[in-house]
């Protein structure tokens, strides 16, 4: 009989979470109280008994010298708020994922709409996410309740309802209700708080219930979680039974049965997974046993009987026969031929078997279970490295020390990194320095990374941010011992603002002013840098004790004033555009950043009412520089002097080249030079 333990048997995060908080409080000394069972796990809860962890109803029952620690399925916010009051400390183990849907309540009941929570009405975290809600929320179960409480209350198509779900709702027929919803609510907004363990887990149990004669689901009966998958796997394997511990095992159930699953609760033990594996691997082995080996069998053929059932968890060495894209086939010195599948070869999902492994190469192995009708043996190399890749994982949590591994996936809520064989999970808030930055940016690089937190199962939790942040400090240090007014730094820009850009400089962000990208006026500093440009800037000031600096970004070379001081001196004519006009003249752009203008009486060579007589906005005209005052930034131009003067008896023209002071100054801003 074959016997397959799902993948994600076991605790979740949050189950692990929450466990692992009690437990420590627990080796610490402290005195523990928990607020409800601190998981659905009548054995957990047992042993952590056992130790003088004490469950309480309420706040008001917990001890001036004790701790209380919030359960993983949250509480009301009303009880949070009366355990802060009543006990000198509180641990919050609420899981991240439910804490989640607490905020997305609170906010929805904040601006006015109608929560809706699809799940068990009397289920502990049920009635945690009811307690954030500030105003009117429902709680169904079925698509059929859902229907009833749309009509019932009245919901229009623009009604203001926000749906989300208890995280261990059944994946299947959530994505029935969001449809129902829909059709209903086309104004609602749902959020798809089913967690990601728990449809993985589901999948994964359907999967295993279609190629299995037997289903075993090992968890608490009062965890909901563990129902959900009893439901899902008596759905497709007619022989499903849900037991507790392995006491509740007989061999009637799996009797006849030639493959048998084991799937396990998110609440549910990998002490009483094993214990639950172990039973029916003896069973089976035992049967084996005494039908493989009979008493008129020759030394040898005896000898080789008991060799063929080997242990599950034995370490073997296998020389590689053969690779291809899906499996290694092994010889392990043994009759049967050893398989690693692809996904027991290593944590990295992407890794490339046929070129990791070649022919002749000897694997460290673990056996798995052993298939006598096909004379193969499952095995698992992952599994091998596993067991010293944690006791590294350990040590580095001991000793804070920095490792690296590959990201390997983008799971929901961070990212997973591997490292010596070994799955370790980087939450989102501590995958990257700020919030804004993108987790996909990560998949496939190499991390350094703290573990920060390890638990049951070989669970480990790390860190990229805590180190990043000390190798920015690094560098803020080493930049404030060396920065100085003129220095030149190349650095990133890494964000704009309606007055300036800011420039990353290596861990330290500096600021270009507006007025200081460019000598053209601009209205946005996008006119003249985007974010990730990379740009030459220099230091123009220093604020050591506030830690700010002041950048500069255009150059001398470019001002727009020395340019014409080299290039354009008086008497020089040059092509120039007509930009604007006044009732004195007229004002054209003789280069970017510097504007002359063209009084009336330089306009043309006879009399004129008006500059739009003769010229246009927008017209390119020949003009000559008649006067440059530096010390005003004022350029006279004249076109007049470029045309052959009329008859004597012309109209005489004023001869004055600048504007009256009078009317100089209606001159719009944008208008005047430079």
């Amino acid at each position: 009989m074959q016997v397959t333990v799902a993948k994600l048997a076991g605790f979740c995060f949050g189950v692990n979470r929450a466990v692992t908080t009690v437990e420590e409080l627990v080796n610490k000394g402290q005195k523990v109280c928990t607020l409800g069972p601190i998981i659905h796990n009548k054995q957990l809860v047992s042993a952590l008994e056992k130790q003088g962890v004490r469950t309480v109803e309420k706040p008001e029952d917990v001890k001036p010298d004790e701790v209380l620690v919030i359960r993983s399925h949250g509480v009301p916010k009303a009880v949070e708020e009366r355990a802060e009051q009543c006990c000198s400390k509180v641990y919050n183990a609420t899981c991240p994922f439910v804490a989640k849907i607490h905020g997305i309540v609170a906010e929805a009941s904040r601006s006015g709409r109608t929560v809706l929570i699809a799940g068990d009405p009397e289920h502990s975290e049920v009635l945690g996410i009811r307690g954030h809600c500030e105003g009117p929320s429902f709680v169904f179960s079925t698509e059929e309740e859902l229907v009833k409480l749309l009509k019932n209350n009245q919901m229009q198509e623009n009604s203001a309802v926000t749906m989300v779900a208890q995280t261990t709702f059944h994946a299947e027929l959530w994505v029935k209700c969001q449809k129902t919803f829909k059709k209903v609510c086309t104004n609602g907004i749902i959020f798809d708080t089913i967690c990601n363990a728990t449809s993985h887990r589901q999948l994964e149990a359907a999967k295993l219930a279609e190629q299995s004669d037997v289903m075993i689901v090992v968890g608490g009966r009062h965890s909901s979680n563990t129902k959900k998958l009893k439901e899902v796997c008596s759905a497709l394997c007619k022989r499903t039974y849900l037991v507790e511990t392995k006491d509740e095992l007989c061999c009637e159930m799996y009797r006849g049965a030639s493959t048998v699953g084991i799937v396990a609760g998110a609440s549910t033990p990998a002490g009483i997974i094993k214990e639950v594996q172990q039973t029916m691997t003896e069973n089976t082995n035992s049967v084996a046993d005494n039908a493989a080996i009979s008493d008129d069998m020759s030394f040898e053929e005896a000898l080789e009987a008991s060799l063929s059932t080997l242990n599950n968890d034995q370490k073997v060495k296998g020389t590689v026969l053969s690779v291809n894209a899906q499996e290694i086939k092994v010889d392990i010195g043994r009759k049967y031929t050893g398989i690693v599948k692809a996904e027991e070869y290593s944590y990295d999902p992407n890794v490339n078997l046929e070129e990791a492994v070649h022919v002749g190469d000897v694997l460290d192995l673990i056996i798995m279970r052993t298939n006598d009708q096909e004379g193969t043996i499952m095995l698992s190399k992952r599994r091998f490295d596993s067991i010293a890749g944690w006791d590294k994982i350990v040590e580095a949590k001991e000793n804070n020390e920095i490792i690296e591994g590959k990201v390997t996936e983008i799971v929901k809520g961070g990212v997973v990194a591997t490292y010596e064989g070994m799955r370790v999970f980087i939450p989102a808030s501590q995958a990257t320095l700020t919030r804004a930055e993108s987790l996909e940016d990560l998949k496939g690089t190499t991390a350094s990374f703290r573990i920060i937190e390890i638990g049951r199962g070989h669970r480990a939790i790390g860190s990229i941010r805590s180190v990043l942040q000390e190798q920015k400090k690094a560098l803020q240090d080493k930049f404030w011992e060396t920065v100085e007014e003129g220095k030149t730094y190349t650095g990133v820009v890494k964000s704009l603002t309606n007055y300036g850009a800011f420039v990353d400089l290596g861990g330290v962000d500096g600021m270009i002013h507006i007025s200081e990208l460019s000598w053209v006026r601009v209205k946005h500093p996008s006119e003249v840098v985007n974010v990730g440009d990379t740009v030459e800037v220099y230091v123009k000031g220093i604020d050591t004790e506030k830690r700010k600096i002041s950048l500069g970004y255009k150059k001398a070379e470019d001002n727009p004033w020395e340019i014409l001081k080299a290039k354009y001196p008086v008497g020089t004519v040059c092509k120039v555009t007509i930009i604007s006009m006044t009732s004195y003249g007229a004002f054209a752009r003789i280069i970017p950043g510097i504007d002359g203008l063209i009084h009336i009486s330089q306009i043309a060579n006879r009399r004129i009412e008006k500059p739009q007589d003769v010229l246009s906005i927008g017209e390119e005209v020949d003009a000559q520089i008649i006067n440059i005052d530096f010390d005003a930034k004022r350029v006279s131009l004249s076109i007049r002097a470029l045309l052959p003067e009329e008859d004597e008896t012309a109209a005489p023209v004023e001869e004055s080249t600048e504007a009256p002071a009078e009317e100089a100054t209606e001159a719009p801003a944008e208008e005047a030079a430079e």
